[in-house]
């Protein structure tokens, strides 16, 4: 693909369980994904402040799921990469020491960079800011509420809770904001507005923290998605030195980015959360203070547009903490089975099911906008109890959830004519593609290359 000659950018993105590499290029048909590569980082990683409530990453393991990645592709074509996206988790918080934050290595065909002076990753399903410590903060001048596993009340919580532990970094950012700060060596992170909305504090209308509520000495400077951060201080992975490194984006906007070609599609995204979009009128602004209570959210895309987003915290996290229910259970039992194979059975046991009269609200990790909710099950019968009943009725319930959230007549008010369907959890999982094309009153097209790597280098 692209020939002998072509350019190629490399698209980064750092997921909650994965990190992806997608090598992209030119085409006479528009761009094409030539090579891929994935990694688990198995990073999750137990929280000394916040305890059960915390939800870290260790940043090590992230970075060297990374460097595997890189070293896995080919050199030949990791040496035409002239231009670097990068995507990842929003919301989320590492800080690090401006000078100390890594150390570049030789590593195989080229240098590679370790982690250092660095933090753990709070990540966005953190949940130590409890509502009462919430509530008990500034309000944003933002239209953008603030909830637990937001960069700015994490640091919020820091600071009352264990305020000797932000003395030893002077730089924060979201996880690939560290990336593109180490690949460039700068000496104060860039956020774009992107991952700057999803911190809370941030008033995505002049583009500015609310610096006179906030310590503003940890905040990064921001900049618009698509720019240009800076450029490679080293020939990375054999990725010449000086390449261009876009200024890090919002894996959320990445993934809509790469499949999103219509403002009448929609697009349904079911990973380990679960996310339903649709783009706003040329011109939309929201509104000027946060509305709690609202379940659907206005997030800063690209050009000035936003997107209207129904953002469940539960998806494909709710399905494998079934199937973690159920493996616990075979254990106590006496039994052991693999979890990979019980999530294979649990599928097939549900699609012998066309139907389930069960109810299964499935808010197991709350919502941003209910956090004390949890989930639910209802209209049980005897007759209706075997594990086929019960899984349909869960990924039934996932997706009337996200419904709930922006209904569908909402989508069809506004124009909606087909829904864009992608993620891991709804690729892996033919039962909740059912449930989808059974909800839904449009068309529904499955995309393979929707993805946030891909996305960040299309915007490059």
């Amino acid at each position: 693909a692209g020939g002998p000659e072509a350019a190629w950018v490399l698209g980064i993105d750092l997921g909650t369980t994965s990190v992806k590499a997608a090598l992209v290029t030119g085409t006479e048909r528009g761009l094409a994904v030539a090579q891929s590569c994935s990694r688990e980082t198995r990073a999750h990683t137990e929280s000394l402040e916040a305890g059960a409530q915390g939800m870290e990453q260790n940043v090590q393991k992230i970075i060297k799921a990374l460097n595997e990645c890189l070293a896995a592709l080919p050199q030949q074509q990791l040496q035409r990469v002239t231009h670097i996206g990068v995507s990842g988790q929003m919301h989320g918080v590492v800080f690090w020491k401006s000078d100390k934050g890594c150390k570049w290595t030789e590593s195989g065909p080229g240098p590679a960079f370790e982690a250092d002076r660095v933090s753990h990753l709070v990540t966005w399903q953190d949940g130590r800011c409890s509502p009462s410590f919430l509530s008990s903060l500034p309000l944003p001048h933002s239209h953008l509420s603030l909830a637990t596993g937001f960069g700015c009340a994490t640091v919020y919580w820091y600071l009352k809770n264990s305020p000797d532990f932000l003395k030893a970094y002077d730089a924060a950012g979201t996880i690939q904001d560290y990336v593109v700060a180490m690949l460039c060596d700068l000496k104060k992170p860039l956020m774009s507005v992107q991952n700057a909305a999803s911190w809370g504090y941030f008033n995505s209308r002049d583009k500015s923290w609310n610096i006179d509520i906030f310590p503003v000495h940890l905040l990064p400077e921001v900049g618009d998605p698509g720019s240009i951060a800076g450029r490679t201080v080293c020939a990375w992975h054999g990725i010449p030195k000086g390449a261009k490194v876009g200024i890090a984006l919002g894996d959320f906007q990445c993934s809509v980015y790469s499949c999103l070609t219509e403002r009448t599609d929609a697009v349904l995204n079911i990973s380990t959360s679960a996310q339903l979009t649709i783009s706003m009128p040329l011109g939309f602004q929201p509104p000027e203070t946060p509305d709690p209570s609202s379940a659907v959210t206005y997030f800063p895309y690209f050009n000035g547009d936003y997107l209207a987003v129904a953002a469940s915290l539960n998806g494909g996290n709710v399905l494998a903490a079934f199937v973690g229910m159920v493996a616990q259970w075979t254990q106590e039992l006496g039994l052991e089975v693999q979890e990979s194979a019980i999530y294979t059975r649990i599928i097939q046991a549900a699609l012998a099911q066309n139907h389930s009269k069960l109810s299964v609200h499935p808010t197991l990790f709350g919502e941003r906008h209910l956090p004390e909710q949890l989930a639910s099950v209802s209209n049980i019968g005897a007759s209706e109890l075997s594990l086929g009943h019960i899984s349909r009725a869960l990924c039934c319930g996932i997706v009337q959830n996200l419904c709930s959230m922006l209904p569908v007549q909402q989508l069809q008010d506004v124009g909606v004519r087909r829904v864009l369907g992608s993620g891991s959890a709804l690729a892996r999982n033919e039962v909740l593609r059912q449930e989808v094309e059974r909800i839904f009153p449009f068309p529904v097209v499955y995309g393979r290359d929707v993805d946030a790597a891909v996305g960040a280098a299309m915007v490059m």
